[in-house]
């Protein structure tokens, strides 16, 4: 399994002063970023150069079919495409012009499509959730159509306030967005990103979360539909106490690139990460893309965290990446560990169920559904729980088809 390594580093000349802008893979240029807390950063699309595909954040993706939402011009009018009901009287949804001072607060883009979006967007979709009985909104956009979009939305829980935030993605679109979840002391908030796109669809997103004190964030990920779906989650563990769970359930199919990449940054004592992502691949050229880094830093004493990627390949064809990497600069931790595993269906699972009268067929989807189950349950909303199970199983049965 990968495991980067931290080393120490001599500071970088200023070339700013030459007309020089910083390069997105490490350096000026010169010698390669190796950590993933070392990437540049900019809200600024133009600090970023041109992709080549050969950059670390970007070598596992299709560059000619994102190519447009990175260099694109993004239309910023993504307010008729989007709905929103909520149920409880402790949440406030409303649109804010980008100089409000709640943008920005949870993390800044790492690369130039999420800097694109942040540049292009004007209006932002604000979510705030105050009250300590649970509150619950959907968000939901679909028709988005042919034309290159930017999005921006900001999730703020505040003071020990409880509530479900579900974004619902739905319909063709060409997408780039960026979105920051923020967690203010003692709040407990969830996040579910349901992409159900159709299969021309392309979408680009990252993720911003910023975890107060004794706080505690749960973030699902859920992707079954999509040409290019990359939805990049990364989480900063500011505050004492803070806690979060981030988990992924993917369904690639023929020809489908599904990608995620999650960094969780332990930046305060006796914080806790728990990581698990599964998929499962089935036809040619299905691709799926995992990358976990975790970085716990020498103020993140105590710190417990763990990060797991599982991937089951249905068919010969279909690649899984999966790259697991942790970084720990203190010696004072509770634990830190990775595993990533992937592989064909378990010949003893299939022959217990077979020995028991079930048919070959009906076995598979079982393993299938059960193995992705575990994730899709975490989300704690039995409705739409019982939808995305019926979404899985429609998967496998188009594939058998």
């Amino acid at each position: 399994m990968p495991e980067t390594v931290t080393t120490g580093s001599a500071s970088a000349p200023d070339h700013s002063r030459l007309g020089s802008k910083q390069h997105s893979d490490g350096g000026w240029g010169l010698v390669p970023v190796q950590v993933r807390s070392a990437r540049f950063a900019s809200f600024d699309v133009a600090d970023f150069e041109s992709v080549t595909g050969q950059e670390a954040e970007w070598k596992h993706t299709p560059i000619a079919r994102v190519q447009p939402l990175i260099d694109g011009t993004l239309d910023p009018d993504i307010q008729p495409f989007t709905g929103v009901t909520a149920s409880g009287d402790a949440a406030l949804v409303e649109w804010v012009s980008r100089d409000d001072s709640r943008i920005g607060r949870a993390g800044k883009p790492e690369e130039r499509a999420s800097a694109n979006a942040w540049s292009a967007f004007e209006s932002a979709l604000v979510v705030t959730v105050t009250g300590e009985h649970s509150s619950e909104v959907t968000v939901t956009r679909s028709a988005l159509g042919a034309t290159l979009r930017a999005a921006h939305t900001v999730i703020h829980a505040t003071h020990h306030s409880v509530g479900t935030v579900v974004l619902q993605n739905s319909g063709d679109a060409l997408l780039s967005e960026n979105v920051e979840i923020i967690l203010d002391e003692g709040a407990q908030l969830t996040v579910v990103t349901v992409q159900q796109w159709e299969p021309t669809a392309v979408h680009l997103a990252s993720h911003f979360s910023e975890i107060g004190r004794d706080a505690r964030l749960k973030h699902v990920v859920v992707s079954l539909g999509g040409s290019v779906v990359r939805i990049n989650p990364s989480t900063h563990l500011s505050s004492e106490g803070g806690d979060v769970e981030l988990y992924g359930v993917y369904f690639a199919d023929t020809g489908q690139h599904l990608e995620q990449q999650v960094f969780v940054n332990h930046d305060a004592p006796n914080t806790r990460s728990r990581v698990s992502y599964k998929g499962a691949l089935q036809g040619a050229g299905a691709h799926t893309v995992w990358i976990g880094d975790v970085l716990i830093r020498p103020t993140a004493a105590g710190t417990d965290s763990y990060e797991q990627n599982r991937n089951l390949l249905l068919t010969d064809g279909a690649r899984a990446d999966s790259i697991p990497n942790l970084e720990i600069e203190t010696g004072d931790i509770a634990g830190a560990g990775h595993a990533s595993a992937s592989g064909r269906f378990d010949d003893e699972q299939l022959f217990y169920l077979q020995a028991r009268g079930i048919r070959e067929d009906e076995a598979r989807r079982l393993v299938v559904r059960g193995f992705l189950s575990e994730i899709v349950q975490k989300i704690g909303l039995p409705e739409l729980e019982e939808r995305l199970q019926d979404a899985i199983e429609a998967e496998l049965t188009v594939n058998e088809a």
